[in-house]
Parts: C-alpha cells; structure tokens; sequence
C-alpha cells in the first residue's frame, strides 16, 4: 500500500509538479483544490477532491476518505499586484486557509505538513545570499503540541515537465519567464523590464531561478524526513546563481528567436537581487538543484509550443 499524501493546490503550477514526483517517489497524491487557480487536466497522478480549504467539514470529509499519512500545502494567492490592491482576501486565504488546513489536519490526526513558502518572506534582504535567519506559527505548534513542519522558501519557480505533462499557466500571467517565451513565440506583445538602473552587473535586478522539478524534489526529500521523525526546519530552495533581466532576455531569444523589449523604471517593491544560499537544504536534505537556466528555458519554451499547437 502506498502512502496516501494530501496536497492542497494540488492543481496548480508546483503543485502539480510535486504530485508527480510523489507518484514517481512510490506516494499516493489526493489533490484537494477549488480549481480557482489550478487545472483539473494537470491532477494526473491521483484523485482529485474539489473544495476550499477554509471548508472545515469539506476538509474533514476528505481526511476521513483517503487517511493521509501528512499534507503538502501548496493552495494560496500569489499575485503580487493583486495583494496590493485587496490585501484582506489574500490574508483571508493564505493565512485563514493555511490555519484551516491545519486544524483540519489535527482533527484528523495528522502532524506531518511539508508547507509551499516563499522568500518573499523575508521583505527586503539583509544579506545576500539569503539564509534562513531572516512561520511563527508552525513554529509554536512545534513547540506546544508536537505538529511537526518542513517550511520550504523558493525563490524563483521556473520550467515544466520534460514530458510537456504539466507546466505552468498562469491566469493572468506576472512570471518574467512565461511572459518572456510568450513574447517570443508572438502571444503577448513586447516583453516589459522593469528597470535598468539597478547596481547590478548590467544594470537590471537579479534573480534566483529555480527548476519546478528541482522544488518538487526538494518537497519529497522534506517530506521523507518527517516521516522518519524529522523536526520542524524551514529550508530556502534555490540555486545560489542569480541571473539578470538582462541574462534571462538572452536566453530565451536563444531558445525561441529574438523578441521585442520595453524598457521601463523599476516596479516599486523590487529589489535589487535576491539570491539564496540554500547550504541548510543540501546538508539536512541532501538536496541540490540539477537542472540550470538552459534546461528551465528550453523545458518552459517546449510547454508552451504545446500549448499553442493544443
């Protein structure tokens, strides 16, 4: 009998790509997700439960169905923009639904939970690369009830699937890299970077960009070590390589041809670099990146031909 693992956003971008290397790694993924965000043509590896998760007798009643041995919790709001503009629906989400799906999880007798952060965390660095000094919540839960938590802070989510399964659609699109390869293939106007006068070595901002299959293994081998009684750590996910506006334009006109590109001022909000230092995931997880920039532009261009031939 596999061990069955609900993932909650399940049906998203990484989401979808950690129920495939759950599955690849001999694990049953449930995907409970409302299909706001996500796609139910991207739940390959499963069943897939529809519901919120600030549903408590939703998530009840599908911990009761398939007894999962942890949860990986990916469901939330990332638009960055858009938290901006209405930033009480995004603390009703992301942080009402995460305490939901964890109370859920402790009705059910559950306290194993791999949790989808972000560096974003962290607001503007103290240092670079960034480490993990800069979850109270997780933390206490810990602490007073022995509910037991891998915290993962990736930076950059890039790539797809080799296979082209999965991939990542976003609805409206904010990522530089699908909006880029659209530019590219002549699906969305010119390409806006958003400043070059930064104190970089080409003058735009700097980026740590991160393969989706290289998260989703680092998800596994969080989740493997709770199982096996791990404590509670949180662990920054990147490749401690920044890469340029500059840089990433570059390279996906290597992959797809040359695009047009609007120069504009920097987006307030947007730092300069930020880079991770990822050595805690290497030594606790024995987790290192294996795909580099090549591979996530090829592998991203590759998905979205697909997708327009589709």
């Amino acid at each position: 009998m596999r061990e069955t693992i609900l993932v909650t956003g399940g049906a998203g971008y990484v989401g979808s790509h950690a129920c495939l290397a759950l599955a690849e790694a001999g694990f049953q993924p449930v995907v409970y997700d409302n299909l706001s965000n996500g796609h139910a043509e991207h739940v390959q590896w499963g069943p897939l439960e529809q519901g919120d998760i600030r549903d408590a007798e939703r998530l009840d009643a599908v911990f009761a169905a398939h007894k999962p041995a942890a949860v990986m919790h990916f469901a939330a709001l990332i638009e960055v923009g858009e938290s901006v503009k209405d930033p009480q629906r995004f603390y009703e989400v992301n942080v009402t639904g995460a305490l939901s799906v964890i109370a859920a999880a402790r009705r059910a007798g559950v306290d194993k939970l791999v949790f989808s952060s972000t560096c974003a965390t962290y607001g503007a660095p103290v240092r670079v690369p960034m480490d993990e000094t800069h979850e109270r919540v997780l933390l206490d839960l810990d602490r007073y009830s022995g509910f037991r938590s891998a915290i993962l802070r990736y930076f950059n989510a890039a790539g797809a699937d080799p296979e082209g399964r999965i991939g990542e659609k976003h609805d409206p699109e904010t990522h530089a890299i699908p909006l880029a390869i659209r530019a590219a293939l002549g699906l969305g106007g010119s390409f806006k970077l958003f400043g070059t006068d930064y104190e970089t070595r080409d003058g735009t901002a700097v980026r740590d960009y991160i393969h989706v299959l290289d998260l989703a293994d680092a998800h596994v081998r969080a989740l493997k070590r709770l199982l096996d009684g791990g404590s509670t750590e949180a662990f920054n996910l990147g490749t401690g390589r920044g890469v340029t506006v500059r840089e990433l334009v570059g390279a996906i006109g290597q992959a797809c041809g040359g695009f047009s590109v609007e120069e504009g001022p920097r987006r307030g909000g947007d730092a300069p670099i930020l880079v991770a230092n990822a050595a805690k995931a290497e030594e606790l997880l024995g987790w290192k990146p294996t795909r580099g920039l090549h591979e996530i532009v090829n592998s991203a261009a590759e998905w979205h031909r697909r997708e327009i031939k589709a």
